[in-house]
């Protein structure tokens, strides 16, 4: 039973991913015809956030905020930068 559920998760999972990976090219090719778009740049970067790309979608909220301050790209950016800057000592040493 454990093992049919573990499977059903890692289905889901490569569906998700999948998902991501063809919005992440999606909103490449958007930004490629229009390097300016704040829109389709915080939108990549909150894709690329879910990969695991963190460097990626620091760089297109900067872009993103850059073009756009008004837009929601720079409360991303200001919270993308408070979890990267967080640091707990007790966490490295258990």
């Amino acid at each position: 039973m454990i093992k049919f559920a573990f499977r059903i998760f890692e289905f889901d999972y490569m569906e998700v991913n999948d998902k991501l990976i063809e919005e992440e090219r999606m909103l490449t090719e958007r930004i490629e015809a229009n390097p300016d778009d704040a829109d389709a740049r915080y939108r990549r970067g909150r894709v690329r956030w879910r990969m695991g790309d963190r460097a990626g979608a620091i760089s297109d909220y900067e872009h993103a905020a850059a073009a756009d301050p008004s837009s929601p790209a720079a409360a991303a950016l200001q919270m993308t930068r408070q979890i990267m800057d967080f640091y707990n000592p007790d966490l490295l040493n258990p």
